[in-house]
């Protein structure tokens, strides 16, 4: 009989279909924005409320970029 070992790098709420760091890495989306899938995705199953706010912090740390973006780009 095989047992499954744990998988601390992609646990199985990570990889319901395709694992969280595949699914970033094939969109090409940014560290930001790449957290907020992440919480997003395991916050039921780990954290709960703080990920919630993690979300929230990356989210307004994404926001801040693109405002200096915007910013030096009319300048």
């Amino acid at each position: 009989m095989t047992v499954k070992q744990k998988d601390p790098i992609n646990p199985s709420y990570y990889t319901n279909g395709i694992p969280v760091n595949e699914f970033i890495l094939s969109h090409e989306i940014n560290f930001n924005m790449g957290n907020v899938i992440k919480y997003a995705v395991r916050f039921r199953y780990k954290n709960g409320i703080e990920d919630l706010k993690k979300i929230i912090r990356y989210v307004e740390m994404q926001i801040e970029h693109e405002t200096k973006k915007e910013t030096s780009w009319q300048d």
